[in-house]
């Protein structure tokens, strides 16, 4: 089924215009971010609107039809984030210097690693530059997200 345009409108709405996972700003994109089903349609997930998440394309390749992931500290298998239905600041925060997500909880680490939020596993460090030149034109990180303590 095809997501129809005012759909995506209150979706993208709804997001502020983020992603809901690594809250990268749309605007900051050539073309406008993914809608992302929660729970994959490949596994019975569906199109309704509490199903959608904005996602930029990064994180939507990496999600791909996962719904779960390692907590690397933990080695717990846990479910990933859900942005219907969890807070992203009670799951992560920036580093001081909003370069870095960092997990705060089981969940929030099992997605930071999933996602790889941080360029952890890829060495082109793309999203930190992307990252440095948000900050230089100001959006980022958005003005509600947390800051980690210690960062």
């Amino acid at each position: 089924m095809v997501i129809k345009n005012f759909v995506r409108l209150n979706v993208r709405k709804r997001a502020k215009y983020l992603c809901e996972y690594c809250h990268s700003p749309e605007r900051s994109n050539a073309t406008p971010f993914t809608i992302d089903h929660i729970i994959p349609q490949s596994l019975g997930g569906s199109d309704d609107i509490e199903n959608l998440a904005l996602a930029c394309h990064r994180c939507n390749q990496r999600r791909y039809n996962f719904t779960t992931a390692i907590d690397p500290e933990t080695q717990v298998e846990l479910p990933l984030f859900n942005p219907r239905n969890q807070n992203w600041s009670d799951h992560f925060a920036w580093t001081k210097n909003g370069l870095n997500i960092i997990g705060q909880t089981p969940i929030g680490r099992a997605t930071c690693d999933k996602f790889d939020f941080n360029d952890q596993n890829h060495d082109d460090g793309f999203i930190i530059n992307s990252r440095q030149l948000w900050l230089q034109a100001g959006w980022h990180p958005p003005i509600d997200d947390p800051y980690e303590e210690d960062g």
